[in-house]
């Protein structure tokens, strides 16, 4: 690990460099060797003051991690050692926080430690059930087809989570520009109408005056609501990170009329993905439904997975654990329950993980077909409404005269 020191010489000089060490305690011993007085010495990819406040802007994302996943496999295929796979590693990746965090790795690797405990020090980067598939593969001894798994399994988990993501960005983007052109319209425009309208004398229709007093309300109000708004979003952000708050959401998200069903397929295949590759990584059943539950990002699929692991402690099958709960399909009871009585559970559900996959792809492309129209019928419709009630006015008016 490389250190930058600044040190004074016995002649009173004062000098800086690098130096190369385990740790910083062997460097300092080092410096200290040569008669060197050391002023300051911190590692060389240590932040400094600026980088330090905007730290978050670095933070590790899944992409890294699938990215270094692939890297790490394909390493350890080729028979590299665990301590210069993750030091090649920190060299070569471009995030100087996933570096540093493999450079801590490296020197704990390096201290004796195993890779699933020096892993598990970094739980943003590396989660519960990350550490327990290289927990499974150090104790079956194939490391490499672990990390194949952790690969492929993150690719599709990072894939369908893409997907998902993008398909809601085009809707909230049409949406955000609709309310700042109609507030743009009701604060700036429409007054200035109002005032021809108001001066012509002539009798308002009901919709134009509706139009008129919304448009009163935003200039007289409008700063007021705004603070309402933005003081009613940090309390509904401040509920949310409760854990009552996080149910709350959780369970509206998957109550949404078509687009709860989106999301129940996207959980159900993120599950069931999970379960099929700890399975198939020598994790047992239990410890398998534990790890989803801490995976699924779902209050209501987590609480649900967690009271199955209390059941099936008690001696219950899953899939009669699983039965109990309407937010299983009849369906994937029915499948766990053959993969319970042929032994097949794991290809089963890897079988219902592509299933759901496609499911949530098919899903998001109807979703997307659907709001498309809807969204351009109801802002025409919206926009139209706006126009008529104040150029019909206007052209009474102009024909009047």
């Amino acid at each position: 690990m490389l250190f930058n020191y600044k040190v004074i010489t016995n002649k009173g000089e004062t000098q800086s460099g690098s130096i190369d060490a385990i740790n910083i305690d062997v460097a300092i011993s080092s410096l200290q060797r040569r008669d060197l007085v050391i002023s300051s010495i911190q590692p060389a990819d240590a932040p400094n003051k600026i980088t330090k406040y905007f730290s978050f802007l670095n933070g590790v994302k899944t992409k890294d991690v699938v990215i270094l996943s692939q890297q790490i496999a394909t390493l350890f295929s080729a028979q590299v050692s665990a301590l210069k796979v993750f030091r090649l590693l920190a060299t070569e990746t471009q995030n100087p926080a996933l570096a540093s965090i493999l450079n801590v790795i490296a020197d704990d690797l390096q201290g004796g430690s195993s890779i699933s405990k020096a892993m598990a020090k970094h739980p943003k980067v590396f989660s519960s059930f990350y550490v327990s598939m290289v927990v499974s593969g150090e104790e079956t001894g194939h490391l490499d087809e672990i990390f194949n798994s952790l690969a492929e399994y993150m690719d599709r988990t990072y894939a369908m989570n893409s997907k998902a993501r993008n398909a809601l960005i085009y809707p909230a983007f049409v949406v955000v520009t609709f309310v700042a052109v109609m507030v743009l319209m009701l604060t700036m425009v429409i007054p200035k109408i109002s005032d021809i309208l108001l001066a012509s004398g002539q009798e308002i229709p009901f919709y134009t005056r509706l139009i008129l007093g919304f448009s009163t309300f935003f200039v007289d109000y409008g700063l007021f609501l705004l603070i309402a708004i933005v003081v009613g979003g940090l309390f509904l952000l401040r509920y949310i990170r409760t854990t009552s708050g996080r149910l709350a959401l959780d369970r509206f998200k998957i109550s949404i009329p078509f687009v709860g069903d989106f999301y129940k397929k996207l959980y159900l295949a993120r599950i069931a993905d999970n379960m099929s590759t700890s399975l198939a990584s020598g994790i047992t059943m239990v410890r398998s439904i534990e790890l989803s539950a801490t995976t699924v990002d779902n209050e209501v699929y987590k609480n649900l997975l967690e009271k199955t692991v209390v059941s099936i402690k008690g001696g219950a099958a899953v899939s009669d654990a699983m039965s109990k709960y309407p937010e299983v399909p009849g369906i994937v009871v029915q499948m766990i329950k053959v993969g319970e009585e042929t032994g097949e559970l794991g290809p089963i559900l890897k079988t219902m993980s592509k299933f759901y996959q496609r499911e949530v792809s098919a899903a998001m492309e109807t979703l997307i077909s659907l709001i498309e129209p809807v969204m351009i019928v109801f802002l025409g419709l919206a926009v139209g409404i706006l126009l008529a009630s104040v150029l019909i006015p206007i052209y009474n008016v102009a024909s009047s005269v």
